[in-house]
């Protein structure tokens, strides 16, 4: 899979722009500040259907504006494929996949595949749980629509239970229905703990794999999943459903007392070792990010294991940060892959990688293809998307 063309009209601090991509191999060169990220930006909402910088879609649009909107053309195995993906200033968005509307931002999920690392992916392993499990479940709902389902019935599910909860206090007569959710909240939380049992045990191998690469196998990268129920990895559908049920029952009271489940797979963590230190707590920046680096590479290897082609890589402001033999490294694992680079300084990567790009400049929200043409289009003539 591929991305053809990015198109934005008053998005971020882009007014018009229409960009053509090389399917392999493109370098955005700009100093901060100018659009780079902005741009890698648009094409992570059309994966995902938010940002990953900010969970306020109005800051999307372009200071002054009304609405602002991005469309991505990207070449699938079985064809071409749209999204156009539009918000207003008040923060209300629309999303369509070839031309059709979506109800749910869920379904927006697999459509097209992004692998995005950015200095924010630090915050995958300084921050707590919560950031862990949001990696879990945005690539799992990618790659498996089982989980996804899943997922949303034990979301809905668990806002039904804590509703409930906060009104027993007040409504003795109705905690003859706590049994009920909670049964429901068994089957559905047993089963996302079995499916990230799965996906978590090849993510550890693939990213150890590719962790002991980018460190020339100076270090050892363990990852772990640390589920909020008490059971031991490998398990049974059973046992972990048994399990889930003694750590429930065990808390109901507290559960009514602080009118919240707080017992279950949303609570679950990923443990990350280097050389057996946590890195959460105790690992430098550089062991950090290495680590980081290292579960999006990975993400790369499992979604091609399970839909048959690869997803787009965006690196945002990476290479830098990165020795030319963690470079060269870097290369040879996505050599398969379209990759999409933002740097300030085009002497921060070798030689060799540039040769095989597709180069932009960017200042100020337009865009310079390295022959000197400008691709950012004049708005009053441009098609609107």
């Amino acid at each position: 899979m591929y991305i053809d063309k990015i198109r934005l009209h008053q998005y971020r601090n882009y007014d018009q722009l229409d960009v053509e991509l090389d399917p392999q191999l493109n370098i955005f060169v700009g100093n901060n500040a100018q659009g780079k990220t902005n741009l890698l930006e648009s094409i992570y909402i059309a994966g995902f259907g938010n940002s990953f910088r900010t969970s306020k879609d109005k800051e999307l649009v372009r200071m002054g504006q009304k609405q602002g909107q991005v469309r991505i053309e990207a070449q699938k195995q079985y064809g071409p494929v749209t999204i156009d993906f539009r918000v207003n200033e008040k923060g209300d968005k629309e999303i369509k996949v070839n031309g059709g509307t979506l109800q749910r931002r869920m379904d927006l999920l697999g459509t097209v595949n992004v692998v995005v690392f950015s200095p924010e992916d630090l915050r995958l392993i300084k921050e707590g749980p919560a950031e862990r499990r949001k990696f879990i479940d945005r690539e799992l709902s990618h790659i498996s629509p089982k989980y996804k389902g899943a997922l949303i019935e034990y979301v809905k599910i668990l806002r039904q239970r804590n509703e409930l909860l906060k009104q027993i206090p007040y409504k003795k007569e109705m905690r003859s229905m706590l049994p009920i959710w909670d049964d429901q909240l068994l089957k559905a939380g047993t089963d996302l703990v079995i499916l990230r049992q799965k996906f978590i045990e090849r993510l550890a191998v693939i990213s150890g794999r590719i962790h002991s690469g980018i460190t020339a196998e100076k270090e050892t990268f363990t990852l772990t999943y640390q589920p909020n129920i008490n059971v031991q990895f490998p398990a049974d559908y059973d046992t972990i459903y048994m399990a889930f049920e003694t750590r429930l029952r065990a808390r109901t009271e507290q559960d009514i007392q602080r009118g919240f489940t707080a017992s279950g797979p949303h609570r679950d963590d990923l443990g990350l070792f280097v050389n057996g230190v946590d890195i959460r707590s105790y690992g430098s920046q550089g062991q950090q990010r290495t680590a980081a680096l290292s579960l999006r590479l990975s993400e790369i290897e499992i979604i091609h294991e399970e839909i048959g082609e690869y997803p787009v890589l965006l690196l945002d402001d990476v290479m830098s940060e990165l020795d030319s033999n963690r470079q060269n490294d870097l290369i040879q694992s996505i050599k398969n892959v379209q990759t999409i680079i933002t740097i300030t300084d085009l002497d921060t990567i070798e030689p060799n990688y540039i040769n095989r790009a597709k180069v932009f400049r960017i200042h100020e929200g337009r865009v310079i293809h390295s022959d000197g043409q400008e691709v950012t289009r004049d708005g009053s003539n441009s098609e609107r998307i």
